[in-house]
């Protein structure tokens, strides 16, 4: 689904082409094209960004239905042999109460998975909230935050870190750092990878031997940045680099390069904060 340019710009440039309108109306009708241009593109980002949210939590939801749909196959299985112990001798009794056991502890597990799934999408709201909520919307379109098992992972683009081939900090990432540094800051205990990754053109330069150099420095730059910057305790931090073997995506095509050339803040909760967080999350029930 697109956005569509409005017929009256297409006109207002034939009428202009044809020399029926002056040079000042010209120039207000091209304003307003290429002001529903951009308008159009912004909301095309905002639907992509829509559908992979979408397609990521089909996912989660696709795994937990999966382990419900094998407890109920094994529920019914155990049904299955107990009908026929119904019809067995009279020693059947003693199998017969032990299924009613495995029964009753299999319907119990069933509830535990749903109360897991639960439990586990109000958790990963509650980290996704916490990180995304001073983020804007034009710095969420270079930050993809997601949380599976309660474990963060934010994936900023190159194009928002770096200046092009190169592995030093731009100024337009600042911004975006001083917010993501302060979420770290408040979980103080989490541990902090920061893994480097670039598609798969060969990259060689004076200092650069290949892309596991421009990852690894990658990844070392903004540790540094959150360090020296930002105050974060470098105790918690490590950095690394995966080069191109780690890819999102197809690196036959821009698209798929683009993506793939991102650096990720892991955020490892201890035992302690998760259950914290557990804590946190709202009761479903």
């Amino acid at each position: 689904m697109k956005y569509t340019i409005p017929s009256a710009a297409v006109l207002a440039i034939s009428l202009m082409s044809m020399g029926c309108v002056s040079q000042k109306k010209y120039k207000e009708l091209q304003s307003r094209y290429n002001g529903l241009q951009k308008t159009s593109q912004n909301k095309n980002d905002e639907l992509n960004q829509c559908q992979g949210d979408l397609t990521a939590a089909r996912t989660r939801v696709t795994g937990l239905e999966e382990q419900l749909a094998a407890e109920r196959t094994n529920l019914k299985q155990l049904q299955d042999a107990l009908d026929k112990c119904l019809t067995a001798s009279s020693q059947g009794s003693v199998n017969i109460s032990k299924l009613v056991d495995e029964i009753n502890a299999s319907n119990k597990y069933i509830q535990h998975l749903v109360n897991l799934k639960n439990k586990s999408d109000s958790l990963n709201m509650v980290l996704t909230n916490n990180l995304t909520r001073s983020l804007s919307r034009d710095e969420m379109k270079d930050v993809d935050v997601k949380v599976l098992k309660g474990v963060v992972y934010i994936s900023l683009s190159d194009n928002m870190l770096y200046k092009t081939g190169d592995y030093q900090i731009s100024d337009r990432a600042g911004e975006t750092l001083s917010k993501i540094a302060k979420i770290i800051k408040d979980y103080k205990d989490y541990e902090v990878l920061v893994e480097g990754n670039t598609d798969n053109v060969p990259i060689s330069r004076p200092n650069i031997r290949n892309n596991w150099d421009l990852s690894t420095l990658r990844a070392s730059s903004v540790v540094m940045a959150l360090q020296e910057q930002y105050g974060v305790d470098p105790k918690r931090l490590t950095a690394g680099g995966r080069g191109e073997y780690n890819p999102v995506a197809g690196n036959d095509n821009e698209a798929g390069k683009t993506k793939n050339r991102r650096t990720e803040i892991i955020v490892t909760p201890k035992l302690d904060q998760f259950m914290d967080l557990i804590e946190k999350a709202p009761d479903n029930n």
